[in-house]
């Protein structure tokens, strides 16, 4: 049984979330799903160690708002900068569910995290949140002074549907002449394929956490089928020469793992320097499952040690 082979600390979490009251998101309705994921996360995560990085300080990023912190240890002046992208499959979650994990990369990678308040599915549909992904990351460097960062050294992130829009604006970025381009791409359990094909959407359909039936309805949320071959959805079906360097942390047990290797093996193939990291037998999710799950700290960790290798 493939539940056999899970990380104790996955477990425990599974465990957690079937005690926790409420439907499936598909079942309720986009607002009903925000609530119910705004009152379940806390149960999951630790709360944030205002030790480890200053802020969260609001701030207007790509003609929204977004929230920023620097670690403890970031230089003053000419500090990397992290666009965080946050995950919640385009529909739910915010800079203020994925603060524990801007503040551990702030801290880590001694760096500003800047994490944006994208617009959000069904009210937003796409490409408005990739719109949105690109926005920030090209207004960055103008805030340099601002934010005490180097406009030389931004680097783009995010996870799960975050991933993908990270994925996406490094992408623009590189297609683009009069863009900034980002160092490098730090990319945790990405979505890259609106396709929903590839095998572990079988294998992991259902009692691992985020299922087959909540990841389509997240999808359905965002896009229409005649999107799902546009590389701002799906950056697996793009042409990925120039991409920058990347980072890309895969879970064991995820519905998402198959097409994040292939993404990394694509990258690969077109020339980018790729740092592939898996964590097997663990979650989708596993970076907000931190009250159970000690595995993000190993995963921000080699993130912040894939920065330091490229020097960036």
């Amino acid at each position: 049984m493939i539940r056999d082979t899970l990380a104790p600390g996955a477990r425990a979490t599974l465990t957690a979330q079937a005690q926790a009251p409420g439907r499936p998101f598909e079942e309720i309705s986009p607002a009903e799903a925000r609530a119910a994921f705004d009152a379940g996360w806390p149960l999951l995560q630790l709360p944030p160690d205002p030790a480890l990085a200053e802020g969260p300080v609001p701030m207007p990023l790509g003609g929204g708002a977004a929230l920023c912190w620097r670690g403890s240890t970031a230089p003053a002046q000419g500090a990397r900068c992290i666009l965080y992208l946050h995950g919640g499959g385009w529909v739910v979650g915010s800079p203020a569910s994925h603060a524990a994990i801007c503040q551990r990369l702030a801290a880590a990678c001694q760096a500003v995290v800047v994490c944006p308040d994208y617009r959000l599915a069904p009210e937003h549909r796409f490409p408005a949140a990739a719109e949105d992904a690109i926005a920030c990351l090209s207004d960055l460097p103008a805030l340099a002074d601002q934010l005490g960062i180097s406009g030389e050294r931004i680097i783009v992130a995010g996870d799960s549907a975050g991933g993908n829009l990270a994925a996406v604006a490094a992408l623009a970025s590189s297609r683009r002449t009069s863009a900034p381009r980002p160092r490098a791409q730090l990319l945790f359990y990405p979505n890259t394929d609106a396709g929903q094909t590839h095998e572990s959407y079988s294998r992991f359909a259902e009692g691992f956490g985020l299922s087959a039936r909540t990841m389509r309805w997240f999808r359905d949320q965002y896009a229409a089928p005649e999107d799902f071959d546009d590389w701002r959805i799906s950056p697996l079906r793009a042409e990925l020469t120039g991409a920058p360097p990347a980072f890309v942390a895969l879970a064991g047990a995820d519905i998402l793992h198959d097409e994040g290797r292939a993404y990394a093996e694509a990258l690969a193939a077109a020339g980018t320097e790729v740092e592939t990291r898996l964590w097997a037998g663990h979650l989708h999710g596993f970076l907000s499952h931190c009250r159970y799950d000690r595995a993000v700290f190993e995963a921000i960790a080699a993130a912040a040690q894939f920065l330091d290798r490229l020097d960036v």
